[in-house]
């Protein structure tokens, strides 16, 4: 069997929970037997710039797996960014402005040719993540042969109807999550082959909480965030509600903030709150390990890797309530805990600093409910059945 995944972007240490899901799920993929591919654009990550290629077109190798790189096709940026300030505001747009939308962000000519021209080549083609336009024009090409992993979550995209019809045309649709299918059958009502396959977790590495203190200075409590700092992460409420709780209890909690992107944090609060940016692999297990508690306060996830990796570290978990994915994963774990205000916040780590017993039992439940689930032989095999049966 030879597949393909298509996303706009495609590299081993660009941040993004689909990139991550992409990557590994195509090493993983290859490892046992099939034959993979990456058809992409030739834009570096989500943050670069989408009209300027970073790379030349052509065939790459990342990490084994052959990538095909495509050059991108220039787009009316002012435009986009008019249309796409209203959706982040949550307003409502005209159907005009969906289809503005759709042809004005990122999308490469060259790469749907290639699509057209040699798809025949390729007993499936697997596109991720939904909202993009290399998915939601390279899916209609063959759309017999198309496979959707939306990576779908609650959102202002997720509600425009140019959408519909993609859900219905592919050939299949693959979900991280139960709540991310309940999510799209909301929305769209597909009629399409649909399975919860879950994301796949690497459990084949170790971590130290002491060489993490020793290497950061940081030898007190501290809670963890660990992704990328924008407001879509919702890391500017974990600060806010972090510096009340500073100011309201005598404690000497830290906040240890880890990934990429800049985010201001106030003056008053710089004695309690450390950015370390982005760092190693190794160091962010590290950073697990040595955390009282990991905080992921999105509420835009449709799978969450940093909770799983939390949990095989030895760190429980506090999410954000309207997170309907990661509350989930809380609730059949029993891993973690979620808020929905200040006070929720205030009284669950409150309950985190008074009950290391109970975090001991939540953490073993967490680690249980990854290996079960989500470790690579079990998603592999899943993955392999199904796609097998829809090829």
């Amino acid at each position: 069997m030879k597949i393909a995944f298509i996303i706009p972007w495609y590299g081993e240490n660009i941040p993004g929970g689909a990139e991550t899901e992409c990557r590994t799920t195509a090493e993983n993929l290859q490892k046992a037997g099939i034959e993979v591919e990456i058809l992409t654009t030739c834009v570096k990550e989500f943050l670069s710039d989408w009209n300027t290629d970073h790379f030349k077109e052509g065939m790459y190798k990342v990490n084994q797996i052959p990538v095909r790189r495509f050059s991108v096709r220039k787009r009316d940026t002012a435009l986009f960014d008019s249309i796409n300030y209203k959706l982040m505001q949550g307003q409502k747009i005209s159907l005009q402005e969906e289809e503005i939308f759709i042809r004005e962000m990122i999308n490469s000519d060259s790469l749907n040719n290639y699509i057209q021209e040699h798809g025949s080549n390729y007993d499936l083609l697997l596109f991720i993540p939904y909202m993009f336009g290399t998915t939601y024009y390279g899916s209609q090409i063959h759309p017999e042969k198309s496979v959707l992993i939306p990576c779908l979550h609650e959102e202002s995209y997720a509600h425009l109807s140019i959408y519909k019809k993609m859900f219905k045309q592919v050939a299949a649709l693959i979900y991280l999550s139960e709540p991310e299918g309940d999510l799209a059958n909301c929305l769209y009502k597909p009629t399409c082959r649909q399975i919860v396959l879950g994301g796949g977790i690497d459990n084949d590495f170790s971590s130290n909480p002491e060489r993490f203190r020793e290497k950061y200075k940081i030898f007190g409590q501290f809670i963890l965030y660990a992704g990328r700092k924008e407001s879509g992460k919702n890391v500017h409420l974990l600060l806010k509600f972090f510096s009340r709780f500073k100011q309201e209890y005598s404690s000497d909690l830290k906040l240890v903030l880890i990934g990429s992107g800049n985010i201001g944090i106030p003056s008053e609060s710089r004695d309690h709150i450390i950015d370390l940016g982005f760092v190693s692999r190794q160091d962010k297990y590290d950073a697990y390990a040595a955390a009282m508690i990991l905080c992921q306060p999105s509420v835009n996830e449709s799978f969450s890797i940093v909770i799983m990796e939390s949990w095989l570290c030895g760190t429980p978990v506090l999410v954000h309530a309207d997170c309907a994915v990661t509350k989930y994963h809380c609730i059949k774990s029993n891993g973690g805990l979620y808020f929905k205000n200040y006070d929720e916040f205030v009284m669950c780590i409150n309950f985190f600093l008074q009950n290391p017993k109970k975090c001991t039992i939540m953490v073993k439940n967490g680690k249980k409910y990854v290996e079960i689930n989500y470790t690579w032989n079990r998603i592999v095999q899943k993955y392999k059945q199904l796609l097998l049966e829809i090829a």
